[in-house]
């Protein structure tokens, strides 16, 4: 005879101690791919430009008004204090270039885009959705009257979704390889700013893929800021040192003005990724691939 005090067993998709369990995982992973999948199906994003950059640069208003904090913070702290203080802050002001930019090329990529006649959203502004560089796009796109995504993730600092993100496409992630699969599957090009670790973790990454062949289309490139990121990284003596070829400099280009950034990436995202379907469509030849030149 049945207990009548046993409770049904809980079904396996409601058992949340089940699917947070190490057993569960599998299953939290499939979720961090169908349920983006089926989100960009809905909202009709065929595909991306991925702004990466520091968390930590403000807009220009913002470090100005820290620069004017600290200056009077002066008789409160000590003079070594102080000197760090404006230090940082008068940096900040500087990098503050960098914010306006991203903010101005993310306008003009979707003021195009947002005119290209497709069934889909093109070439839509995707970022971490963090602050910084991320909430730049995103404004950016947001202000030029486009969808504009933001692929979060869970971090003890620093990352909250900014308010520029269109809701619908405000996504948040656990895994920070589902998130990485997000960012390179659906992107046609990328835009490198300033940025730290995880900047340079996302630059390289696709670098490696497109030297390599892995990428089964042509993702156009913008590293942007010479003047910082030839201090950081020197690629010539990569070349020199024979641990790259020097064919490999041409995956990208470096830019210092979103104006000439965008002339390029639109020019590459027409050449690669729009006239080779406007031919499809029409029985025309694809149009030949522009000549590569060094940035």
């Amino acid at each position: 005879m049945t207990d009548p005090k046993l409770k049904p067993a809980p079904l396996a998709y409601r058992n949340e101690p089940f699917l947070n369990s190490p057993d569960g995982r599998i299953l939290r992973l499939l979720s961090e791919y169908s349920e983006p999948l089926s989100r960009f199906r809905r909202e009709q994003i065929q595909d991306t430009v991925v702004f990466f950059g520091s968390a930590r640069i403000h807009s220009h208003n913002n470090a100005s008004n820290r620069l004017t904090e600290v200056q009077s913070n002066g008789a409160q702290i000590s003079d070594e204090q102080q000197g760090r203080d404006m230090k940082r802050a008068e940096a900040a002001v500087g990098m503050a270039r960098y914010y306006e930019d991203a903010r101005r090329l993310a306008g003009l990529l979707t003021e195009w885009s947002t005119q290209i006649p497709a069934k889909r959203h093109r070439f839509v502004v995707t970022t971490g959705g963090g602050p910084g560089i991320m909430e730049a796009a995103n404004l950016g796109a947001h202000e030029a009257g486009g969808k504009t995504i933001g692929l979060n993730i869970n971090l003890p600092f620093e990352q909250n979704p900014n308010p520029y993100i269109t809701p619908s496409l405000n996504f948040e992630f656990h895994y920070f390889f589902m998130r990485k699969f997000w960012f390179a599957y659906l992107a046609k090009a990328l835009v490198i700013f300033p940025g730290g670790f995880g900047t340079l973790d996302e630059l390289f990454e696709i670098l490696t893929l497109a030297q390599t062949e892995k990428l089964a289309k042509k993702i156009v490139v913008v590293i942007y800021g010479s003047d910082y990121w030839k201090k950081v990284i020197n690629f010539e003596a990569m070349v020199d040192a024979g641990v790259i070829s020097a064919p490999d400099l041409d995956l990208f280009k470096m830019s210092d003005s979103p104006e000439e950034s965008f002339e390029f990436l639109k020019e590459g995202l027409t050449r690669y990724h729009l006239a080779p379907q406007q031919a499809k469509r029409t029985g025309e030849a694809a149009v030949p691939e522009i000549a590569k030149t060094r940035p």
